[in-house]
């Protein structure tokens, strides 16, 4: 029912420029590679696509062959049909320091919708930044696209182009990520927290496609500071959302978000200061 939100809106808003450029059809051998579950890793459509799947043997995944500094993080992603409840479908930024940076997209697997997106972000090992949002579609029928942008500036959370979430760089007043990262992603049964599979539904099969780079690729390691740029840069200049886009979030998290940490009081007695500057809904 509440699907259309986005609809009509959608209708009178211009297209991105920044998104519509760079989305090129790459394979995924260019800039990825499997790291687990091989067995369970499938390639289609001449590479362009792939598979991973779970079942009560193993899971799958893959990241980026290079580590990234910043970028416009873009991937298409349709997770396992219902019936997937303990299953989680990942896409996500991380470091591979002990004291880790990440940012994380979550797909949270379900008996039937709602379907529930998990975002968080990690600085130095320390998370417990989760939103937690009910997507206006169902993200098992068909691709949808999932988005990154992570800058000296903001990350921000797009789903669909339509951003959901801004995690501001306050400098000394809060922690940023700043360590480089990889692009990962991976299916795998989080009975503890998610649920019991029911491994009679399975195996559990989720697809991804759209594995261009659009970042700043670390070209020396001994120097993690020095990168070399993919595409144009135009998305390390974006410093704030422009009108359409906070009329989109705000849409989205007026109606979609149901769980912040920033207003769970059994977690913090104050809101953290990234919390204080997010934008008003």
């Amino acid at each position: 029912m509440e699907s259309y939100l986005f609809s009509g809106f959608l209708g009178f808003v211009m297209v991105n420029m920044l998104f519509a450029s760079g989305r090129r059809l790459v394979p995924f051998s260019q800039y990825y590679k499997i790291t687990w579950g091989k067995s369970h890793f499938t390639s289609l459509d001449g590479g362009t696509r792939v598979q991973l799947k779970l079942d009560n043997r193993s899971g799958s995944g893959f990241e980026s062959k290079s580590h990234l500094l910043s970028g416009l993080f873009d991937m298409k992603v349709k997770i396992p049909e219902n019936k997937s409840q303990g299953v989680v479908t990942t896409i996500y930024l991380i470091s591979k320091e002990a004291h880790h940076d990440e940012i994380d997209f979550e797909f949270i697997g379900s008996n039937g919708p709602p379907f529930d997106l998990s975002t968080n972000v990690f600085t130095k090992g320390v998370g417990g930044r989760e939103q937690k949002f009910r997507l206006w579609f169902d993200p098992s029928t068909d691709f949808h696209s999932y988005t990154i942008l992570w800058n000296q500036y903001q990350v921000v959370f797009f789903v669909d182009d339509i951003p959901i979430r801004v995690f501001k760089n306050l400098g000394n007043k809060t922690s940023y990520p700043t360590q480089g990262m990889k692009v990962e992603a991976t299916i795998w049964a989080a009975e503890e927290w998610a649920g019991k599979v029911n491994w009679s539904k399975g195996p559990f099969k989720a697809q991804y496609q759209g594995f261009d780079l659009d970042a700043c690729i670390v070209s020396n390691v001994s120097n993690p500071r020095i990168c070399n740029y993919t595409g144009g840069d135009a998305w390390a200049r974006i410093q704030d959302l422009n009108a359409e886009q906070v009329a989109q979030y705000q849409i989205a998290r007026r109606h979609y978000l149901h769980y912040d940490y920033c207003t769970d009081k059994t977690r913090y007695a104050q809101p953290p200061p990234e919390c204080q500057v997010q934008i008003k809904i």
